[in-house]
């Protein structure tokens, strides 16, 4: 095993957010483990087909108790000589800020069942205090957003987790309706319609006398020029906040001709980045 993550910390400090983050960048994710099966489970993962190499095992107060803490302490011992790398997080925060978020989302904090928020609180801090004592690396998000904690954790696991987003570029008409997955609109409904000329007017955008038609209309190239400029400059910036897919609507009045001839050029003119062209509408009448 090359990298283990045990990620402990008090209720409601971000471990759901930092689980989902470490599984993005490839970490193999495991919920709620007991304790005297973390070594039993990573010994399953390096004899596994799929070949495991990082892990990120959750373990918090849902399964924990004082009388294992001392167990945990020599397995984690066990399991650092083991490992080639082993770190345990421990992610906490202030106890306005645990009020405050589990008010915004109204759970039930696991040991406040019959009791007030702040003596669950208070009782959670308490029985974890051994294992945050233990904790290679404390995070504090009292004041960090979702997406600082989710560079933080990028940070902790060695990447800055600021891939490129994978990019769809789809065409459809605006006689169908609006994309609902769609994160930015372009309109092409301004350019040379082909649907004017008979002889080619029930041909579709992947035909090169459609191609020809379209492309030979200067505001056509300037508007194509001036969108993957704009989409090379703004690419990066969705990739500093975390963002993983891009969809990117092309549309014209049905759907086959101009928004299918430029959803192809984007493409192929992006075609360094991570791309999926899509025609929701070529074949519609």
């Amino acid at each position: 095993m090359e990298r283990i993550i045990i990620l402990s910390g008090l209720s409601g400090s971000g471990k759901s957010t930092a689980a989902k983050v470490l599984e993005d960048l490839g970490f193999f994710c495991v919920d709620n483990l007991p304790p005297e099966l973390l070594f039993s489970f990573i010994n399953l993962c390096e004899k596994s087909l799929t070949q495991i190499k990082k892990t990120v095992v959750v373990i918090d107060i849902r399964i924990l108790a004082k009388d294992t803490l001392y167990d945990f302490e020599k397995i984690l011992g066990k399991i650092k000589k083991s490992a080639k790398r082993v770190d345990l997080l421990f992610l906490e925060c202030s106890y306005e800020a645990i009020v405050k978020r589990y008010k915004e989302t109204r759970r039930v904090h696991p040991l406040a069942a019959g009791k007030i928020l702040s003596e669950g609180i208070s009782e959670e801090k308490q029985i974890l205090e051994d294992i945050r004592r233990l904790a290679d690396q404390r995070i504090d998000t009292t004041t960090l957003s979702v997406h600082d904690l989710k560079t933080t954790i990028a940070k902790v696991a060695g990447t800055t987790g600021k891939k490129a987003p994978i990019i769809t570029f789809l065409s459809f008409g605006y006689k169908y309706g609006i994309p609902e997955d769609a994160d930015l609109i372009f309109d092409v409904r301004f350019l040379k319609n082909p649907y004017f000329t008979e002889s080619i007017k029930n041909l579709d955008g992947t035909r090169s006398e459609i191609v020809d038609f379209v492309m030979s209309d200067e505001d056509s190239r300037e508007f194509l020029a001036r969108l993957c400029s704009f989409l090379r400059f703004l690419i990066p910036k969705y990739s500093e906040e975390g963002k993983s897919y891009l969809t990117l609507g092309i549309g014209c009045t049905g759907g086959k001709h101009r928004s299918v001839v430029i959803a192809n050029a984007m493409g192929k003119n992006l075609s360094d980045y991570s791309a999926i062209i899509r025609h929701r509408d070529i074949n519609k009448l």
